[in-house]
């Protein structure tokens, strides 16, 4: 009888690997529509959500605050200080992380401006409409550079995520309103984004 074939991933003399363990069968779960990782042992499945973005449009005597990325995707083109949830944190609270990491900006949160959409990366945003506090600001290891820009001033030609975009506008659209709803995507922009205005370490703010 000839000998089973060796295991070439293995060094001689080595013990057998264990095989692997934990969610790693696909599978649909009963009472589901689609197919998730599970364990074969315990039957734990893994559900993977979307990622939420949280950030803001900061703006200090009438200018906007942008922070120039110094990380892929979209080196170099500038966006707003924002990045992915923390757990652990309200959605608030992240912004106001993301504000001081990527802009060493402290500022004061006035209410929710938008949430955007973008399901071909599955990324939900929520971005805030705040006030620089102090004027102090500068660039986080994220950033290459961070400056406060006039309407008229904005580098629109280099802006990195169509959200960007969206969050700007829709600010301009609000401006001197109290009370208003939460802007979505613009109808012409249901989540086509190219890119990932959250993404920081793995494709991410």
């Amino acid at each position: 009888m000839a000998d089973p074939p060796a295991d070439a991933s293995r060094a001689p003399g080595a013990a057998p690997r264990d095989p692997p363990r934990g969610p790693v069968v696909e599978a649909v779960p009963e009472g589901d529509d689609r197919a998730r990782l599970v364990c074969p042992d315990c039957g734990f499945i893994r559900y993977d959500n979307p990622k939420i973005v949280v950030g803001s449009v900061i703006t200090h005597d009438g200018r906007f605050l942008l922070c120039r990325r110094a990380i892929q995707p979209r080196i170099g083109y500038w966006t707003l200080a924002a990045g992915y949830l923390e757990l652990g944190e309200t959605p608030a609270d992240g912004a106001r992380r993301e504000a001081w990491e990527e802009a060493c900006a402290r500022i004061d949160i006035d209410a929710l401006l938008g949430v955007y959409h973008i399901p071909r990366i599955s990324q939900v945003q929520l971005i805030y409409r705040a006030r620089l506090l102090g004027g102090a600001f500068a660039a986080g290891p994220e950033s290459q550079a961070v400056q406060l820009f006039r309407w008229d001033e904005i580098p629109w030609t280099e802006i990195a995520f169509p959200s960007v975009r969206w969050a700007l506008n829709h600010f301009r659209e609000v401006e001197g309103t109290t009370e208003f709803a939460p802007r979505i995507n613009p109808s012409e922009d249901y989540g086509g984004e190219s890119g990932d205005a959250g993404s920081k370490r793995d494709s991410a703010g």
